[in-house]
Parts: structure tokens; C-alpha cells; sequence
């Protein structure tokens, strides 16, 4: 199987890791800040916390992290519930 520029890893680069953690804190920040209280100032501190992260997501172009494997081929294995209603022929 070829390799790509990331040699297989699913993990994504560190820029696009930044962008989601600043985006995760805003939206922490801003979700606490609205269930105590809430306290309207920090919510939107955390939304535009999330804003920035948002942006700089797109200036990392972090959908470009994604890898696309080849598709797998997994069999078939027949199965039966325990619900299934199965006719008894003789």
C-alpha cells in the first residue's frame, strides 16, 4: 500500500490539533460561563474564542490532514437475533 506524507497516521498535524483545542476551550468556557449564571460577557468572550480557533482552522486548512484508505473488505458473517422471527419448515 502507498504511503502518504503521513506515513499512515491518522493523528493529524500539530497546527490542526491547535485549532481544535482553542476551539474546545472556547466552547468550554463559553458553555460554564452560560450555566453559571449565566454570565452573558463570557459567553461571548468564549464564542469569540471559538471564532478564532475557527479561523485559524481554515488558515491550517486542517481538512487537508485527512488520510482516505483503501477500502476494506470485510466478510460476511450470518448472524441471528435473538428477536428474529424465523418460520420452522419441515
Amino acid at each position: 500500500m502507498a504511503q502518504s506524507g503521513h506515513q499512515g497516521s491518522h493523528a493529524g498535524s500539530a497546527k490542526s490539533w491547535l485549532a481544535v483545542s482553542i476551539i474546545l476551550i472556547g466552547f468550554t468556557f463559553g458553555g460554564v460561563a452560560l450555566t453559571l449564571g449565566p454570565n452573558w460577557l463570557f459567553v461571548w468572550i468564549g464564542v469569540g474564542i471559538c471564532a478564532v480557533g475557527g479561523l485559524l482552522a481554515l488558515a491550517f486548512d486542517i481538512f487537508s490532514d485527512v488520510i482516505v484508505d483503501a477500502p476494506r473488505e470485510v466478510p460476511v458473517q450470518e448472524h441471528h437475533s435473538p428477536f428474529e422471527h424465523r418460520s420452522i419448515t419441515s
